[in-house]
C-alpha cells in the first residue's frame, strides 16, 4: 500500500481526503505546506497536493466541463488508456510493468487532476477534453 502525505489548506485537504475514499492508501499525516511535511520527515512514499479551490486548477471550457490546467503525465496518460479499456489495477501493472501499487498511485494522481470522483468519471472526463480516444 502506498503511504501518502495531504499537503493543503485544512478545506483542502478534506476535499482530497474523500475524494481518495475508494483509493487504496494509506494516509500517514497532513500538514499545511509542502515544507511543513518534509520537515516532519514522515515515513511516507508520496506528498498529495490539495488544491486550495478547486476552481484555481480548471476553468470552464465551452461546454461547462472544466480544462485541464494541471496536465497529465506520459505514464498517467497510459493508465488512463488502460483504464478506458476497463482494465482492473493488476491488469494495467502487468501490461505497464509496474507495481499494482504504483497503479494505485498514478488512478489517484488521475483523479485529483482532473477532478474525478471514480474511474468512470476519469474516463468520461479524459474523453470530453481529447486527453484520450476510444
Amino acid at each position: 500500500m502506498i503511504r501518502v502525505v495531504l499537503v493543503g489548506a485544512p478545506e483542502a485537504r478534506s476535499r482530497l481526503r474523500r475524494s481518495l475514499a475508494n483509493v487504496d492508501l494509506e494516509i500517514v499525516g497532513e500538514a499545511a505546506t509542502l515544507t511543513s511535511a518534509r520537515e516532519a520527515d514522515p515515513d511516507a512514499d508520496a506528498f498529495l497536493v490539495a488544491p486550495a479551490d478547486p476552481a484555481a486548477r480548471h476553468r470552464p471550457g465551452e461546454d461547462g466541463e472544466p480544462i485541464l490546467v494541471e496536465t497529465l503525465t506520459p505514464r498517467e496518460i497510459e493508465v488512463l488508456e488502460l483504464l478506458a479499456q476497463g482494465l482492473p489495477n493488476k491488469g494495467i501493472a502487468v501490461r505497464l510493468a509496474i507495481s499494482d501499487q504504483t497503479v494505485k498511485f498514478h488512478v489517484a494522481s488521475i483523479y485529483g487532476k482532473l477532478g474525478a470522483a471514480n474511474r468512470t468519471d476519469a474516463v468520461r472526463r479524459a474523453l470530453r477534453r481529447g486527453i484520450i480516444t476510444i
